[in-house]
């Protein structure tokens, strides 16, 4: 009894020592509820100072680098622990002495502070910060506060007089028990697991931002109804387009219900005195910074498409590669085989890219059908010899770019070439970065493959032909020219990124706009400039009157020119028109001319710089259905007069002096008058400029975006308010996921060879044949394609 005594005296006086040391509160057994209640409260004030002096020890050692440290944390910073190891195992073996618990209750006398020393776990971490390790102090820190209030023997613990010493005190048990949970857990990857994830990586950084410089972080208002209204009838633009709904009324409701926000907006900033993004007279980049505010506010980033496709080309040799794909070739003499091949040339002179141009091979029956003067080719390499050398005779120079060929064959019916297979597959993926689709709706009428846009990072449609106004002329024309409308709508939106149109006489097409990106040759310019030479020497340059020139088919300009000379054959008493070309039409063309009894001489088709076709002053050009006349351009090019209609396909000749137009019957009778007794004016050295392929392929570069491709500008950033935000590639587009859609909904209509026939492909072009196969040494469809289906 005498023992159990002693031992609670004891206890009551470390007690009273402890609340006379740390509170200055007397000691008292028998003290009532309300001092039990108040003792209570001191201790839980004891556990929060406690945990202060380990939150001001932690500060000490890291306020400088613990927020900093997560910006540039990597998953091999864990290593810290690793290297803590043998300092955390000698701080246990020190602090697990039985001197040392001794030592720190020694230091508990009546005029003591309650304080541990916690110099040794200081001066090893920083130790660790000066070596550039400090990561492993998260998870200490993570683990050390306590959640709940802490009881006084629970926080304390109980000590005994063993042998004559003090027992180990529970704190330092605690701490060494914690030790040797961290000592197991940091030999585990588990622990540090998810630090091995950038995405969590990522976020704890913003985290840690936001929670360090708050004041960074401004509240953008949300999207309201008017907004998310505007934004959606934006996209579907091209959706109602097809509906009959033109941009004009959606461009004014998108600016209605952008207004309507706008005032909201501003009212709201007035009030708070802040700053708004809504100073932009553009509804749509008002519209586009709204969105991009506030998804940069909730920290989204879109990186695009549901199917991203990562095996996209990325440049390793530190040049681009673009790839030209056309749907003719040399020596068929037409827009999409000339323009092309001079394009390819002019964009290989730059040496920030390598050039591709992908044209139709033909098999030999096809090659008679489509090619002059009965030339053929046995294999590719001598039909890229022969547009090399044609190449190189015209421009001056040696092109750098390569030629590859793809499976083609001629419709009779259509007059045009028709891929087989999947064109794209041609361009190897090394080289699949940039495409440039030469009459992207023909090249996608049929084609069954691997979606353009998918495979490359930037694909450009170039519209060279007004295939509407070729099928209203045929039998149910208006009726074949609606569902072309709407497929070449539905190709070109799902297969391009940006699509240019040559004039305003083409098909209005999503995603377009209208540019010249077609030069002349060089030879017509250096023709001119002979011409201006003899004149100015007082040398008679035209000695030879008016000619028409062009491919001698009724959609050519051939029933306008006979009508226009049937009509006014007595106005125009006298005057004689000599015809070159060569035609399906023909036959009948001059049939027609014959029985009208009109002053038309047809000749042989020749090239247009033919030194026999120098002589004449006047070209007359009468066609409604071309896009841009390049027979226009080089006439212009040489100095010579041009009488041609007042139509959206001449609007980029109306500015030279030399280029006449009609609007009328009468008009052309008199146009031609005039130019027949004048002399055509000299070019200026701007005019040449701006009719040059240097010029032209600027203009392509400009307006196809190409610019900004090539400078890996991708998604333009837009300052406002001194800040950078992104736009368009990183927001959630509504209209890219309805063009995949569409260009699914093409897949497999096109895979079905019924379907394909039902709407006039050739027979058998889902896939190139075994004569294909032989002359480009390619593999069989079958080994190509194993699984049989869409």
């Amino acid at each position: 009894m005498d023992g159990h005594t002693q031992t609670s005296t004891s206890t009551n006086a470390a007690f009273s020592f402890i609340y006379k040391g740390w509170r200055g509160v007397r000691d008292s057994a028998d003290a009532d509820l309300q001092l039990m209640r108040a003792r209570a409260n001191s201790f839980k004030n004891l556990a929060d100072s406690f945990d202060r002096e380990l939150e001001n020890f932690f500060n000490s050692t890291s306020t400088s680098f613990s927020v900093s440290s997560f910006r540039s944390s990597t998953p091999t910073d864990i290593d810290f622990v690793k290297k803590l190891q043998p300092k955390i195992s000698e701080f246990r073996r020190v602090y697990s002495a039985p001197e040392i618990s001794k030592r720190v209750l020694e230091k508990w006398g009546p005029k003591a502070k309650l304080g541990i020393d916690l110099s040794a776990i200081r001066n090893a971490i920083v130790a660790e910060v000066e070596d550039g390790n400090i990561n492993g102090i998260v998870e200490f820190d993570r683990v050390r506060r306590r959640k709940r209030p802490v009881k006084f023997r629970e926080f304390w613990g109980e000590w005994k007089e063993e042998g004559g010493q003090f027992g180990e005190w529970e704190p330092i048990r605690a701490l060494k028990r914690g030790f040797r949970e961290l000592e197991k857990k940091s030999e585990s990857v588990e622990i540090f697991g998810g630090f091995k994830n950038n995405e969590f990586v990522e976020k704890l950084k913003s985290s840690l931002k936001a929670i360090r410089d708050p004041q960074e972080s401004k509240e953008v208002p949300p999207l309201d109804v008017p907004e998310l209204l505007a934004y959606f009838v934006r996209q579907s633009g091209p959706f109602l387009d097809q509906l009959g709904i033109k941009r004009d009324i959606c461009d004014k409701v998108v600016e209605s219900l952008c207004s309507k926000s706008k005032n909201k907006l501003l009212q709201r900033s007035l009030a708070t005195g802040e700053s708004s993004f809504l100073d932009n007279e553009n509804v749509n980049d008002e519209l586009d910074l709204r969105i991009s505010s506030v998804l940069q506010s909730t920290g989204h980033c879109y990186e695009g498409g549901l199917w991203p496709d990562l095996s996209k080309h990325s440049p390793s040799d530190g040049k681009r590669h673009v790839a030209i794909v056309t749907t003719a070739s040399l020596p068929w003499m037409t827009g999409t085989a000339v323009n092309p091949l001079f394009r390819a040339a002019y964009l290989s002179k730059s040496e920030k890219q390598k050039v591709t141009l992908l044209v139709p091979w033909l098999c030999k029956s096809d090659q008679e059908l489509v090619y002059p003067n009965n030339l053929t080719f046995s294999s590719p390499e001598e039909q890229e010899n022969y547009i090399r050398n044609w190449l190189e005779d015209r421009i001056g120079f040696k092109a750098d770019f390569k030629i590859s060929f793809y499976p083609g064959k001629f419709s009779k019916e259509r007059r045009s070439i028709i891929p087989a297979g999947d064109t794209s597959q041609f361009i190897p993926s090394k080289d699949a970065d940039i495409a440039i689709l030469e009459e992207p709706e023909h090249l996608n009428w049929y084609h069954h493959g691997k979606r353009w846009t998918d495979r490359f990072n930037h694909v450009v449609g170039i519209v060279h032909t007004n295939y509407l106004e070729y099928i209203k002329r045929e039998r149910n024309g208006a009726l074949q020219a609606f569902f072309v409308k709407h497929i070449n709508n539905l190709v070109t939106r799902a297969y391009c990124h940006k699509v240019l149109r040559l004039s305003a006489a083409t098909q209005d097409l999503p995603k377009s706009v209208i540019c010249n990106v077609h030069g002349v040759n060089p030879k017509f310019l250096e023709i001119g400039e002979k011409i201006a030479a003899e004149r100015e020497v007082g040398q008679q340059a035209f000695s030879k009157g008016a000619y028409f020139l062009g491919k001698m088919v009724w959609a050519k300009g051939y029933r306008e020119l006979i009508d226009l000379l049937a009509k006014h054959k007595n106005e125009l008493d006298g005057f004689n028109l000599d015809v070159f070309g060569n035609g399906e039409d023909a036959h009948e063309v001059q049939i027609a001319a014959k029985r009208l009894d009109l002053n038309v001489n047809f000749l042989k088709g020749r090239d247009h710089a033919d030194d026999f076709l120098h002589g004449y002053k006047v070209f007359i050009n009468p066609s409604v259905s071309d896009v841009l006349c390049t027979a226009t351009a080089e006439a212009l090019a040489m100095g010579k007069f041009v009488v041609c209609a007042d139509h959206p396909s001449n609007e980029f000749f109306m500015s030279f002096p030399n280029c006449l137009t009609y609007k009328t019957p009468e008009d052309f009778v008199a146009k031609v008058k005039e130019a027949l007794a004048n002399d055509p004016q000299p070019l200026t050295s701007e005019q040449r400029y701006n009719l040059s392929w240097e010029a032209a392929t600027q203009r392509f570069v400009q307006y196809s975006e190409l610019d900004k491709v090539l400078n890996d500008d991708i998604g333009s950033l837009t300052k406002t308010n001194g800040k950078s935000i992104a736009k368009a590639v990183r927001l959630p587009n509504t209209s890219e996921m309805v063009d995949g859609a569409l260009a699914f909904a093409h897949y497999c209509f096109t895979g079905n060879e019924f379907l394909r026939l039902c709407t006039g492909a050739i027979p058998g072009t889902r896939d190139y044949d075994k004569q294909h196969c032989k002359d480009l040494h390619l593999l069989p469809p079958q080994v190509e394609n194993p699984i049989y289906g869409w």
